[in-house]
């Protein structure tokens, strides 16, 4: 897999996951808004031209570590991510 970079914005009680890949101007979002204390992901958008790359999965998980760095929880309204964490019960302890 080619190098992917994640970096996270926060503006208040909104934000995003920002995936830069290596061999690419195109970047993949997870982007999430906090209510009541939980921050649920809204959309994960990965474009066609660095899909296929793991790009998505890497976006979910750099929100789960964040999660367990910084003490939130995550919901979820986003199909990938429900499919992430049904996939990855180890997640469990920062699903909402």
């Amino acid at each position: 897999m080619v190098g992917v970079t994640i970096t996270a914005h926060e503006n208040g009680n909104s934000g995003e996951y920002i995936a830069h890949v290596a061999d690419s101007d195109a970047t993949g979002r997870l982007i999430w808004a906090e209510r009541d204390g939980i921050r649920y992901a809204e959309h994960t958008l990965v474009p066609p031209v660095i899909g296929g790359r793991g790009v998505a999965g890497r976006l979910v998980e750099a929100m789960v570590a964040d999660a367990r760095e910084n003490h939130f929880r995550i919901g979820s309204l986003c199909s990938y991510v429900d499919a992430a964490f049904r996939r990855h019960p180890e997640w469990d302890d920062v699903k909402a």
